[in-house]
């Protein structure tokens, strides 16, 4: 039978529902998801600090709650319908932007993962649930500086472009293609419609060997801001 580490470190008491194993487990669902809740809330996210608390201790609860009325149920309601709860909080903030930016997924889903994380401490796997802290931690700390260096590189990239005038399209588009790149496709966003702005979402590739050699996405829509009929322009 598979005995969690800390259990044998601390005693058996650890593994039981008891006072002490109660504190125990929401003390480290505590700690872990305050850990994670600063990274986010370091990062400025919205959801923060306590809200990944809270979100963890909930699930630690629900697990334990089970835990105790397993003795005549052998189905976790409580912990299947906590788990549910918290992934629709997390699809809640989710939140898409008028430049067609979709923000806040990873918040999101680090959320849904500290209640499932909390479940872990609940149920007394306190090794999956340390090492899924600090999974979650190396994931949201260290891996966006190589997702950046990733996608700064890819040959594929889109951009919330404002013109000043719809007439200007047409330049953008030349000047696009002197450039080397290609326009996959463009969609009018209608979001502006009253603005007095020209708006689109655009797709571009890299097609000049110079440029994909040379040039990051960085550098090439700093070099289209410059044009005078671009009143904006950003990666998305």
């Amino acid at each position: 039978m598979y005995l969690d580490p800390v259990i044998r470190l601390l005693g058996l008491w650890a593994g039981e529902i008891n006072t002490a194993s109660v504190v125990l487990r929401l003390f480290l669902a505590v700690v872990s998801s305050a850990i994670i809740g600063f990274e986010r809330t370091n990062k400025r996210h919205a959801a923060g600090l306590r809200t990944f608390i809270l979100v963890t201790m909930t699930g630690t609860l629900a697990m334990l709650l089970d835990k105790s009325f397993m003795v005549n149920v052998d189905l976790p309601i409580i912990s299947a319908a906590t788990l549910i709860g918290g992934a629709i909080i997390a699809t809640n903030s989710v939140l898409f932007s008028s430049r067609s930016q979709i923000k806040g997924l990873t918040t999101s889903v680090a959320l849904w993962a500290c209640g499932v994380m909390g479940m872990c401490f609940g149920a007394g796997q306190y090794s999956m649930a340390l090492i899924t802290c600090l999974a979650l931690y190396l994931l949201l700390h260290i891996l966006p500086g190589w997702e950046k260096y990733l996608k700064d590189r890819s040959n594929h990239f889109e951009v919330h472009l404002e013109l000043k005038s719809k007439y200007n399209l047409q330049d953008f588009v030349s000047t696009i293609r002197r450039l080397g790149l290609i326009i996959d496709d463009i969609e009018s966003n209608p979001a502006y419609v009253n603005s007095g702005l020209s708006v689109y979402t655009v797709s571009i590739s890299i097609s000049s060997q110079e440029l994909k050699k040379y040039k990051t996405h960085k550098e090439i829509i700093e070099a289209l801001s410059t044009l005078d009929y671009v009143y904006y322009i950003g990666e998305i």
